[in-house]
């Protein structure tokens, strides 16, 4: 095999990839129940809304590395 046909040696395999969409679904479902509890008196669930937003695109893009990924060959 030449260099240029050999596969990403980084990327991860369908057991991992299936439990890192799992997570960072469960945080994105998470933040969007959250704002079930969003009242004019009570701003909390907009804090906890933010939050889990920001970690379920933050997680992927920047702690796993994948945001630079697309032009990798």
């Amino acid at each position: 095999m030449n260099a240029k046909s050999r596969p990403i040696e980084n990327e991860n395999n369908l057991a991992q990839s299936i439990v890192l969409f799992v997570i960072c679904f469960a945080l994105f479902a998470g933040a969007v129940y959250s704002l079930n509890f969003l009242t004019l008196d009570n701003a909390w669930p907009m804090a906890v809304t933010l939050v889990l937003f920001a970690l379920a695109f933050i997680i992927p893009q920047h702690i796993l590395g994948r945001s630079d990924s697309a032009g990798e060959e």
